[in-house]
C-alpha cells in the first residue's frame, strides 16, 4: 500500500498536520501484523516500525497528549507513509531490521558498524586441509570457528595455533606447485604436506586435534599431547619429545588469553549496553567453546529518550540481520521483546537462539564484565570527543570561522612523474577521521602535463563539488534527511599559494561561496612546525610552533598524505601487473598460460609470427589471428 496525503490548512500546527496525514491512512489499515513507513516531504524515510497490529500501532501517533518531543517532531514532518503486511509479528520483526540497516532512517536507533567479522576455517574442500582467515559468506566447504571479534584478534590467534597445530596456510596453487619446503616449515609453523615431509594419516590426526581444540576440548588434548611427550622422552626420542612441548607450551598461551571459566561450553554472544551523556556503548564478548574469541564495542545513533533496553533491542535486530546469531545471547538489560526477538533470530538461524538477562552466578559475572569494558569505552570516547571538540575550536579560531566545523574535508594528490596519479580526500570531524567517507580519484584528464599537481587539484575538486551540487544542491547539511552527501564546512589543501588559487577558481566557476579554503604548506626546509597557511583575502601567516591546533592541522595533512600515497602505490602495483595480454578479446588465464610458456613473455607473444602463435595449444587459428592483429593492426 502506498499513498501520499497532506493537508493544505497552514494554519494548524505542524503536529496537527502530520497526524492529518496519519489519520487519512487509518480507514484503509488492516488490524494484521505488518512493517510501516514514515516519509517527508523530500520522499526521505523517516521512521521504520514494526507492529503485531498495524492500524492500532499508526493510530497511537495522532494522540495529542503523552507523545514525546521525538515522536511530535517525528509526526510533525510526516507527509506520507507506507505499509507493508506480514504474516507474523517474527516476518515484521525482520523486515523491519533489514529496513532500517539499509535506509537509516533518521529517527530510528541506527547501528552504524556493520562490518562482517573474521573467522578460522578449516578447508574441507582438499585431501590436505588449509587453516586460514576468513570473511565474507560462508560459501566454501569446511568448518568455520568464530566470529572473531577483529582481523587483529584472528591473525594473533592463528599465529600461536600454528606452532600447535603445524598446518598448511598457503592456497590450493600454491600447494601444488610445490617443490621444497617454504618458510612457514623452517618457522615450525607447518608440517610440509606439499613435498610429503608428513603422511597424510598424521596429518589429519592434526586437523583432527586442531578441531578439538576448537570444538573446546583443549584439556582431553593437552593430556594427550602429555602422554606423547612422555612416551617419546622414556624412547629417548628427545627431539620428537621437544616438539610435543612446544605445542603444550603454545596451548597454555592460547588457554592463558582466551579461556574463560563459564558454566557451559555452548557458543554465547554477550552484549551489554552502557549510556551516559545521551550516548550509549554497546560491548558484544564472542564466546566459543569457553574461549574469548575477543569483543568490540558499538555506538549506535539513537536520540536521548532511548533506554539502554530499547538500544539493546534494536541493536540486535540489525547486528543480526544477514549473520547466523549463537544459540544464547546474554543481555545486560531485560528486552521487552526479548522472546519474539529470539524466535525470529532462531528463524534465520534455523535453531532455537535463546536470549536471556543473567541476575546472578558466572553468566552474570560475564555480563557484569562486558558491561564494566561498556563504560570504560564509552568514557574514554566521550574524551577523545571532548578533545577533538577543543582542536575543532582552536582551528574556527585560527581561520576565523563563526564555530567550529562539524566536517573537514583534506586533500593532496600523489604520482611519479605523472603516472598513475591519484587524487585523495580525507575527512574529520568531532568523533575524528570518517575513513568511510574518504575518497581517492583516478586522474582521468590525459591532457595534463606530466606532473601538473594544479591540474590535478583541479579536476579533484571539480569532480567532487560538482558531484555534491548534483546529489545535495539544495546543502540540506550535515546528517539531515535528504542528503546523501556532506558539504563540509572547510577545505584543506595540501600546498600554497598556487593550489588555494586553483581551488578558489574551481569554487567561482561552481559558485561555491559558503565553504571556508585553506592551504598548508611546509616551512623552509620542509620542517614540520613551520607550516605557512594561505587563504582567500589574507596575509599568508604560521601558528605558534607548540600550538595544539597545529599539531591537530598537521595530523590531517599527514593522513591525507599517508591515503594518498598508498593509493598510488595500488594503482602502480596493479598497473604492473598487468599484461598486455588481459586486454585481448577472447585470451582467458588458460590461454594466457599457455602463450607465456611458450614465448616467455608478452613482448615475445608480440613479435611472434601468426604460424607460431596458431601452433600453441588451445590457439585456434581465428585466436592467433585476433593475437597477431591487436599488437600489429595500425588502426
Amino acid at each position: 500500500m502506498d499513498q501520499t496525503a497532506e493537508s493544505t490548512d497552514k494554519s494548524i500546527s505542524p503536529f496537527r498536520r502530520g497526524a492529518e496525514v496519519i489519520e487519512r491512512f487509518l480507514k484503509t489499515l488492516p488490524g494484521t501484523p505488518g512493517v510501516y513507513r514514515m516519509i517527508d516531504d523530500a520522499g526521505q524515510v523517516l521512521y521504520v516500525g514494526k507492529a503485531k497490529n498495524l492500524k492500532k500501532r499508526v493510530a497511537a501517533y495522532v494522540k495529542t497528549t503523552g507523545q514525546s518531543t521525538r515522536i511530535m517532531r517525528m509526526v510533525s514532518l510526516t507527509r506520507s507513509m507506507e505499509f507493508v503486511s506480514t504474516h507474523t509479528e517474527v516476518e515484521a520483526l525482520l523486515l523491519e531490521a533489514n529496513l532500517i540497516k539499509n535506509l537509516k532512517p533518521r529517527y530510528n536507533i541506527i547501528l552504524r558498524d556493520d562490518k562482517s567479522f573474521p573467522y578460522i576455517l578449516i578447508t574441507g574442500d582438499h585431501d590436505w586441509p588449509q587453516i586460514t582467515k576468513h570473511r565474507g559468506a560462508r560459501s566454501r566447504k569446511g568448518e568455520y570457528y568464530g566470529p572473531f571479534a577483529s582481523a587483529g584478534a584472528v591473525n594473533e590467534t592463528l599465529a600461536t595455533f600454528q606452532r600447535l597445530f603445524p598446518l598448511r596456510s598457503c592456497s590450493d596453487s600454491e600447494f601444488q606447485n610445490r617443490t621444497r619446503p617454504c618458510l612457514q616449515y623452517q618457522i615450525k609453523r607447518c608440517s610440509a604436506p606439499c613435498v610429503g615431509l608428513i603422511s597424510r594419516e598424521d596429518y589429519l590426526d592434526v586437523v583432527d586435534e586442531a578441531r578439538g581444540f576448537l570444538s573446546g576440548k583443549s584439556f582431553e588434548l593437552q593430556e594427550k599431547l602429555a602422554r606423547k611427550m612422555q612416551a617419546a622422552s622414556d624412547a629417548l626420542d628427545f627431539e620428537q619429545a621437544a616438539i610435543y612441548r612446544d605445542r603444550l607450551k603454545a596451548m597454555a598461551h592460547i588457554q592463558s588469553r582466551q579461556t574463560i571459566n563459564l558454566p557451559t561450553n555452548d557458543e554465547v554472544d554477550v552484549i551489554a549496553a552502557y549510556q551516559e551523556g545521551g550516548q550509549t556503548c554497546v560491548q558484544v564478548f564472542f564466546l566459543r567453546s569457553g574461549q574469548n574469541f575477543g569483543n568490540r564495542a558499538h555506538y549506535p545513533t539513537h536520540t536521548k529518550d532511548d533506554s539502554p533496553a530499547d538500544v539493546l533491542a534494536a541493536f540486535i535486530g540489525q547486528f543480526y540481520d544477514g549473520r547466523v546469531a549463537p544459540r544464547g545471547i546474554w543481555t545486560s538489560h531485560e528486552l521487552e521483546d526479548a522472546d519474539l526477538i529470539g524466535e525470529a533470530l532462531s528463524v534465520t538461524a534455523e535453531r532455537t537462539v535463546r536470549i536471556e538477562t543473567p541476575k546472578r552466578g558466572a553468566k552474570r559475572e560475564m555480563v557484569e564484565h562486558a558491561l564494566m569494558n561498556a563504560k570504560g569505552a564509552l568514557l574514554r570516547r566521550m574524551a577523545e570527543n571532548a578533545s577533538q571538540r577543543r582542536h575543532l575550536e582552536g582551528v574556527a579560531e585560527a581561520f576565523g570561522l563563526a564555530e567550529p566545523p562539524e566536517r573537514i574535508e583534506v586533500y593532496d594528490n600523489s604520482h611519479i612523474s605523472g603516472t598513475h596519479s591519484v587524487g585523495a580526500m580525507v575527512v574529520a570531524g568531532p568523533e575524528g577521521f570518517e575513513k568511510k567517507a574518504y575518497r581517492k580519484f583516478n586522474i582521468k584528464n590525459t591532457a595534463l602535463s606530466p606532473g601538473d599537481d594544479y591540474g590535478m587539484m583541479r579536476e579533484v575538486l571539480t569532480r567532487r563539488f560538482t558531484r555534491l551540487q548534483k546529489e545535495d544542491p539544495d546543502r540540506v547539511g550535515p546528517g539531515a534527511s535528504g542528503s546523501r552527501e556532506q558539504w563540509p564546512d572547510l577545505v584543506l589543501i595540501d600546498g600554497g599559494q598556487g593550489q588555494l588559487s586553483v581551488a578558489c577558481e574551481v569554487f567561482d566557476e561552481l559558485g561555491i561561496t559558503d565553504v571556508t579554503l585553506v592551504a598548508i604548506a611546509k616551512g623552509p626546509d620542509r620542517n614540520a612546525g613551520r607550516e605557512r597557511f594561505f587563504m582567500p583575502g589574507r596575509a599568508s601567516f604560521s601558528l605558534p610552533e607548540k600550538d595544539p591546533t597545529l599539531y591537530f592541522l598537521q595530523r590531517l595533512r599527514d593522513e591525507v598524505h599517508h591515503y594518498a600515497i598508498t593509493s598510488h602505490r595500488a594503482r602502480r602495483s596493479r598497473a604492473i601487473g598487468r599484461s598486455p595480454l588481459d586486454e585481448i578479446p577472447g585470451i582467458g588465464a588458460k590461454r594466457k598460460k599457455a602463450l607465456l610458456n611458450r614465448f616467455g613473455s608478452a613482448k615475445g607473444v608480440e613479435q611472434a609470427a601468426l604460424s607460431d602463435l596458431q601452433s600453441v595449444e588451445g590457439i585456434s587459428r581465428a585466436t592467433a589471428e585476433v593475437i597477431y592483429n591487436f599488437f600489429h593492426d595500425e588502426s
